[in-house]
């Protein structure tokens, strides 16, 4: 087993990708705030489609990070790996899909 560590698509913008995440739990902690102090629920609502399309936005990125790294280097290479990351990205996309 190697000690190398793991690349995933996403590595080279992890900081970025982590400071998104970080500004979307702001979000949520701001809707937890929104709850407590008994604001308008049309007001809630709005800020619950924002952190939604936030999410939505990241994970679209995420799976093209995927696709475009780790579904490539599987398909360049073939064989069952291949056809599992292909397996593993269409599940991924048809849950986007449903969400």
């Amino acid at each position: 087993m190697s000690d190398q560590p793991t690349v995933h698509g996403y590595t080279s913008e992890k900081s970025s990708h982590l400071k998104r995440l970080r500004r979307i739990e702001g979000q949520v902690r701001g809707l937890q705030r929104m709850v407590e102090e008994d604001k308008y629920c049309i007001d809630i609502l709005t800020q619950v489609s924002a952190a939604t399309k936030a999410l939505q936005s990241f994970s679209l990125e995420l799976l093209e990070e995927h696709l475009s790294h780790c579904v490539v280097e599987a398909a360049q290479r073939g064989g069952p790996e291949a056809e599992e990351k292909v397996r593993e990205a269409s599940d991924a996309i048809a849950r986007l899909v449903r969400s």
